[in-house]
């Protein structure tokens, strides 16, 4: 029962040692970050990063989930989702606030590029904000601007505040919304704000089997849902992600579930657009994970390189997940909701029940799909 269940984790608890760069130590934010967080401060010079243990190792990453990094971002926060020609994209645009993140997935891709012993927050959110400006400013493009690329939405917020600042920034644009992923159950900062439909919060799912054991530290699939269903009493419309489909044994069985869950829980009709998308991963990423993650499984199985030059499924398996995963949506899925692959090609789609050239429509169609979702 979703009332029964204990209090989700807390990530940011997972901090231990907050490293402030020397030039942010004026910076309001930042002391009001280590403030809340009530652990060691130390204060880093201008630029510097803590020092990296003798070697650098997958291992690193692992000690790095204990250690924040507050500084200043010195190059771009806003610009396209780093997507493939080679497959269909969404035309997201990505807000980076950072990097890094505590929690710990075991299929991360981030494992394979940021072989640092820190996370890290970027407090310069005035010049975050100026950047946004000028982009608004330049083009009357719709935009769906997502800050989950290199971390998680909410893992932190309850440390960093950013999403009163990001949501009331949004409240009075026109032509862009924000949309807020996390694997976490961390909303409080969210109930009392006034983001006039704005602002959506997303979720990644999974198979239950695949979030106990290849998700550590993240919020159950009952606490995300609960959480989503508090957000809907708030007026925020809903995303779902359920990226990366991994196949794995009992896995119909697994995703059926969670989906019975979702629709049992959450309004459907809240919901705006829910994304499937394939285990991939660049080659560098797997010893990366079976050296941190040696007991896990999913690696082991046969794959491709893809035209992204990223491992994948073989198609016929590819196909079978999506084409057995979408029937189970469409059963209960709002008309309104839109449904769609992530990084996938024109023939997935058309394999998979659509029809031909509703992949090129995709930007269209999530705009439109945003836009018909009551708050």
């Amino acid at each position: 029962m979703l009332g029964a269940m204990k209090p989700p984790y807390d990530p940011a608890s997972h901090i231990r040692t907050i490293y402030l760069d020397e030039e942010c130590q004026d910076s309001a934010l930042a002391q009001a970050i280590c403030a809340r967080a009530n652990v060691p401060v130390k204060i880093l010079p201008a630029g510097a990063r803590p020092q990296r243990g003798a070697s650098p190792s997958p291992h690193g990453l692992s000690k790095g989930k204990h250690n924040l990094v507050l500084c200043t971002n010195r190059g771009s926060f806003f610009k396209p989702c780093p997507a493939t020609k080679e497959y269909r994209c969404c035309d997201y645009q990505v807000l980076n606030i950072g990097m890094g993140c505590p929690m710990d997935c075991v299929y991360c891709i981030l494992q394979a590029y940021l072989n640092n012993d820190w996370m890290s927050f970027f407090v310069n959110t005035d010049d975050l904000l100026q950047e946004l400006d000028l982009a608004f400013l330049r083009t009357n493009q719709f935009w769906r601007i997502g800050t989950g690329e290199f971390t998680d939405s909410l893992a932190i917020d309850n440390l960093t505040g950013l999403s009163p600042i990001l949501v009331n920034y949004m409240r009075d644009k026109s032509h862009g919304i924000l949309e807020l992923k996390t694997k976490s159950a961390n909303i409080q900062n969210l109930l009392d704000l006034d983001h006039n439909g704005k602002t959506m919060v997303s979720w990644s799912l999974n198979a239950t089997t695949i979030m106990a054991k290849e998700e550590i530290r993240t919020a159950s699939l009952s606490q995300r849902l609960s959480a989503a269903k508090i957000c809907t009493g708030k007026g925020y419309k809903l995303g779902f992600h359920f990226d990366p489909i991994i196949y794995h044994k009992g896995w119909k069985e697994g995703y059926k579930e969670t989906i019975k869950t979702l629709f049992t829980t959450v309004p459907a009709e809240k919901i705006s657009w829910i994304s499937l998308g394939a285990l991939r991963f660049l080659p560098a990423l797997k010893p990366f994970a079976l050296t941190r993650f040696p007991s896990s499984t999913f690696f082991h199985e046969e794959f491709i390189i893809g035209l992204d030059n990223k491992y994948r499924y073989f198609r016929s398996l590819r196909v079978e997940m999506y084409s057995y995963i979408l029937g189970l949506l469409r059963q209960h899925a709002a008309e309104h909701t839109c449904l769609y692959f992530c990084m996938e090609s024109d023939e997935i789609w058309q394999e998979c029940g659509f029809a031909p050239g509703e992949s090129s429509k995709l930007p269209d169609n999530l705009d439109l799909a945003f836009q018909r979702t009551p708050n």
